[in-house]
């Protein structure tokens, strides 16, 4: 087997829609750089996915320089949206946690309502060296993440992918796959390594950059949606539920957190430190 490396490295810099996938990234103590600044929220304030909004599979957020987006959709004209001024923030909630953000303006809040026919409003996350802790139970004192779903980075390996493809095509639903690796929104893909490696893994380095793993990631409905189509099936919840079942979760892929920040580029060597 080839010396494993980084082979892609992906950024949404809004959640829950498409991002972009540069050849190198910043890699900050919360994330990389520019990921999931931006999140969605209904009229409760709550967190607005892919999950009861599939649709937003077909949309996209294009970093801009300064840290703003534009974002687009099917039957919608393309918007640019600039990072809101410092003003006072509204407290969202982001899955469990209780998050302090920044709204944008009324035209970003207005365009995603239309898109999605229902009130929606964008929002900012201004300051994510202190904003939203990571849960404590994985933790070291004073680490934070962004809007990701909990933790700084989500890795996954291309074997493993290979493996679970492998495994859908022996079930009920063969017909589904094999599935790409977009259904799981990784921050990096890494290749070069044994199928499922990546839960034997305590600390690794990509590049000049050390990560410790946090834990596997528990998988949801999201992963069973087209990324093209926005049509939902059963894979690869099915499948995972046979074969990558950990106490109550579906796992596929490996929360990260930084232990030192820098650059890390296309082509990095992976080293797995413990």
């Amino acid at each position: 087997m080839s010396q494993p490396a980084l082979s892609s490295i992906h950024v949404h810099p809004l959640k829950a829609v498409r991002g972009h996938a540069p050849r190198e990234a910043a890699v900050e103590p919360w994330g990389l750089a520019g990921d999931r600044r931006w999140v969605l929220v209904g009229k409760d304030d709550k967190i607005v996915t892919q999950r009861p909004h599939p649709r937003l599979a077909l949309a996209a957020a294009e970093q801009l320089p300064g840290g703003g987006v534009r974002v687009s959709a099917p039957g919608m004209d393309p918007l640019t949206v600039d990072v809101p001024e410092p003003r006072e923030t509204t407290t969202i909630e982001v899955w469990s946690d209780k998050v302090e953000a920044v709204p944008a303006d009324r035209a970003a809040h207005a365009w995603w309502s239309a898109y999605l026919d229902t009130g929606i409003r964008l929002m900012h996350l201004d300051d994510p060296a202190t904003r939203r802790p990571i849960d404590p139970e994985y933790a070291r004192p004073g680490e934070t993440v962004s809007f990701a779903d909990g933790y700084p980075l989500l890795l996954t390996t291309l074997s493993s992918l290979d493996a679970l493809n492998s495994l859908i095509a022996q079930g009920d639903h063969a017909d589904e796959g094999p599935l790409p690796m977009n259904r799981f929104r990784p921050n990096v893909v890494v290749s070069g390594t044994p199928p499922w490696a990546e839960d034997d893994w305590s600390r690794i380095a990509i590049g000049e950059v050390t990560f410790r793993i946090a834990k596997k990631s528990g998988r949801c409905v999201v992963t069973t949606t087209n990324q093209q189509t926005a049509e939902r099936g059963k894979e690869p919840l099915r499948t995972l539920a046979r074969h990558r079942r950990f106490g109550d979760q579906l796992c596929f892929g490996t929360n990260v957190v930084p232990e030192s920040t820098g650059t890390v580029r296309v082509g990095d060597p992976l080293t797995i430190l413990e």
